[in-house]
């Protein structure tokens, strides 16, 4: 795996403290035979804009619930009709990329709590009921209200609405645990800060719909909510590039860099405007909205691309196991002895 450079020549020390040269040269980190050590991940862009929908669906869901608690029927049409909106674009994205629609039916004949790919598709199986009937509540003409089934339908909107806003943390966030449970050194290497950029993201991204497309007035809950996740996903993502070893190369550079520093960008203006002008200004609120969704986009876009870079270089493989060994090792040497 590691072949010779050819560029330097190790001396081996014995005899009088003079160095021989030896015919083992100095190592680099190439793949064999040209080839990675890891395979990329099939996924197409198809994966990132799953990312991104499955978080708006769960940031708007919580706006609508909350508009729905305090009596602001135009941000709880808005939050509801946006989040099943958004939860139908990441199912489509999520199926098409997936090639059988058939493979998300299968992964609910077991619930696996070690896999997140299997609770996730039992967290979504239980968002996206309440959240439908909440929003096809909304589409109810006026005069069909009066019917029994609109009667029913509008009783149990409600509860069910809510119950989807509880597990809506699991929907922003296990798409992160997902992510990092792979053995991609770009996604694996930050599973400690990805949930909280995630659920950051969703959050902002939720409140930016419910500023963009409700009136000033009834978006003060979505002005909240947006602010406190654009600082929450800010500050989980500077968190996250500090703490990153080897693999933040993957992160500083090239397309990766541009995609989140655009995303860094765009929420601090959205964060911004929402704290400055959103409260007074109808085209001030849309124009933060926006660029709250659009750093959410970009921020999914920039992981999902930081993980399909990092399996090309096998030294973000290998560089970080053999650390972990390290301290593992540097650990056993310094442990008390086994009474036993």
């Amino acid at each position: 795996m590691f072949q010779g450079s050819g560029l330097g020549r190790r001396r081996r020390r014995g005899g009088r403290g003079r160095g021989e040269p030896t015919v083992v040269p100095d190592a680099e980190f190439r793949s064999y035979y040209g080839r990675p050590v890891l395979k990329a991940p099939v996924w197409e862009w198809k994966i990132a804009a799953y990312l991104f929908a499955g978080g708006l669906a769960a940031g708007s869901s919580v706006v609508a619930a909350g508009a729905d608690l305090t009596g602001r029927p135009a941000l709880r049409r808005a939050g509801w009709l946006g989040s099943f909106a958004a939860l139908l674009a990441s199912l489509y994205f999520l199926v098409s990329d997936l090639g059988r629609p058939e493979r998300f039916h299968h992964m609910l004949r077991v619930l696996k709590p070690t896999s997140p790919m299997s609770v996730g598709t039992w967290i979504l199986s239980v968002f996206g009921p309440g959240v439908g009937a909440a929003a096809v509540r909304e589409l109810v003409p006026r005069r069909w209200r009066r019917t029994w089934p609109a009667r029913l339908l509008d009783r149990l909107a409600r509860p069910l609405g809510l119950s989807a806003a509880v597990t809506a943390p699991g929907v922003a966030s296990y798409t992160a645990v997902l992510l990092s449970h792979t053995a991609v050194p770009g996604w694996n290497e930050v599973r400690d800060e990805l949930p909280f950029v995630f659920a950051g993201s969703a959050a902002a991204s939720g409140g930016g719909f419910g500023m963009l497309c409700a009136p000033v007035e009834e978006a003060a809950p979505a002005r909240v909510f947006a602010a406190v996740g654009a600082a929450g996903e800010l500050l989980a993502a500077k968190r996250m590039e500090q703490r990153m070893g080897l693999i933040g190369e993957v992160y500083r550079h090239g397309k990766v860099h541009r995609l989140r520093r655009a995303s860094e960008v765009l929420t601090l203006a959205g964060l911004a405007g929402t704290v400055l002008v959103a409260g007074r200004s109808r085209s001030g609120a849309a124009a933060s909205g926006l660029a709250l969704l659009a750093g959410s986009a970009l921020q999914r876009f920039g992981v999902f691309e930081a993980g399909m870079e990092s399996t090309k270089d096998p030294r973000y493989v290998v560089v970080p196991q053999r650390e972990r060994l390290a301290a593992r090792e540097a650990r056993a040497a310094v442990a008390p002895p086994d009474p036993g």
